[in-house]
């Protein structure tokens, strides 16, 4: 998996989107997912998506200590800004955020890589809908709330059942992978080994890489100190 702003050969290629991406994001009204394959799952994505259906208050981030808690405010602050023009409501939008933080934290994800995903998926909407009836910021299928004995796929528009849905399935799909990023997004939007929507979402994630300037100048002072 790559790091939080890095990006792997075949996220770069050449450093250039295909004809494909750059029509991906020109549409940024349109809902593109929907033909994500309904498949067995192990007991641990199953009770996870089962647990989301029961959460109804946006989960509350832990820290060990101060500054990672301080680095956290940082980068909510700055991703608030940049997201204002999506999302106006200040409240709906740090609690958006907060959200999909800690979904893509719980689920061993790059914070910028699922912002990047809902980007190209719903542009932020919460009550968007494919073509294909999937549903939501993650544009999840409703096959996936069957799945697990609930089959009420209103509760995809719920904004944690959502990302929490959105956020597992895709870790799940990077497990069967075996961490090729590339392939699981192709998966994930039904068009495996196909490169316009990995790559739409490698572009879009760039839009949401934090580069925490303040980290870095104590980094800095505690080498000129050193």
């Amino acid at each position: 998996m790559s790091l939080e702003g890095g990006f792997s050969r075949r996220q770069c290629l050449g450093g250039a989107m295909t004809a494909g991406a750059l029509a991906m994001l020109s549409l940024p009204q349109t809902a593109l997912a929907g033909a994500q394959i309904e498949e067995p799952l192990i007991d641990s994505v199953r009770t996870a998506l089962s647990s989301a259906i029961h959460n109804k208050a946006p989960p509350v981030p832990q820290f060990a200590n101060t500054e990672a808690r301080l680095a956290y405010l940082r980068w909510l602050g700055e991703m608030s800004e940049r997201l204002k023009k999506k999302i106006a409501d200040a409240p709906s939008r740090i609690e958006f955020l907060q959200t999909a933080w800690y979904e893509a934290k719980r689920s061993g994800l790059e914070v910028s890589l699922v912002l990047g995903l809902v980007q190209v998926e719903s542009n932020f909407r919460k009550f968007a809908v494919s073509s294909a009836g999937a549903r939501g910021y993650m544009q999840v299928m409703p096959f996936w709330t069957r799945v697990i004995g609930d089959s009420d796929s209103a509760k995809l528009f719920h904004m944690q059942t959502n990302l929490r849905f959105g956020c597992v399935i895709l870790r799940h799909y990077l497990d069967r992978e075996n961490g090729d990023l590339y392939m699981t997004l192709g998966r994930y939007n039904g068009s495996r080994g196909k490169s316009p929507y990995p790559n739409a979402v490698f572009a879009n994630q760039r839009l949401w890489v934090f580069n925490d300037k303040e980290r870095e100048k104590e980094k800095d002072k505690d080498r000129s100190a050193a």
